[in-house]
C-alpha cells in the first residue's frame, strides 16, 4: 500500500568506525498503516546496484535501539509506527563509492489477520551522503 515510501530519500550514507568505512546505512519506513511490534518484522532484502546483501548480517535501528533480525524475533516491547524512520545498517568493508546508486529494498512483515507474509518493494536512485 505504501511501497513508494519504504526507502527514505535522506540518510543514505557510509558508516565509519575509527575513520574507516565499515558499511552503509539506508533509512526505511514501515509500509503498514497501523505499525507493528518488532517481533512481526521478518526482515529486509537489500540490493545496491544489483548486488544483494544478506539480511542475516544487517542491523535494524529504531530510535536509539539496535537489533539483529534474530533479536527482533522475540522483541515484544518495541513497536515501529507508521511514518517513523528506522535505519538498516549493512556491513561492507570500505563502504560504497560516492555518487548515485540504485537501491532496492524488500520488506517482509507478518500481519496478524493476513495468512501470508506481506512483501513490499521499493527502488530508488539515491546519492550517497558525504
Amino acid at each position: 500500500m505504501f511501497d513508494k515510501y519504504l526507502i527514505g530519500e535522506k540518510g543514505f550514507r557510509n558508516v565509519t568506525k575509527a575513520g574507516c568505512a565499515i558499511g552503509f546505512q539506508i533509512q526505511v519506513r514501515i509500509t503498514y498503516y497501523r505499525g507493528l511490534g518488532l517481533s512481526m518484522v521478518e526482515g529486509f532484502d537489500v540490493f545496491v546496484d544489483g548486488v544483494a546483501y544478506p539480511r542475516e548480517q544487517n542491523l535494524f535501528t529504531l530510535g536509539d535501539k539496535t537489533f539483529t533480525f534474530e533479536q527482533m524475533e522475540t522483541e515484544y516491547r518495541e513497536r515501529w509506527e507508521m511514518g517513523d524512520f528506522a535505519s538498516l545498517t549493512v556491513p561492507l568493508p570500505g563502504g560504497l563509492a560516492h555518487g548515485e546508486h540504485e537501491v532496492s529494498v524488500n520488506e517482509y512483515l507478518r500481519i496478524s489477520y493476513v495468512p501470508i507474509i506481506s512483501v513490499t518493494k521499493d527502488t530508488k536512485t539515491l546519492s550517497l551522503e558525504v
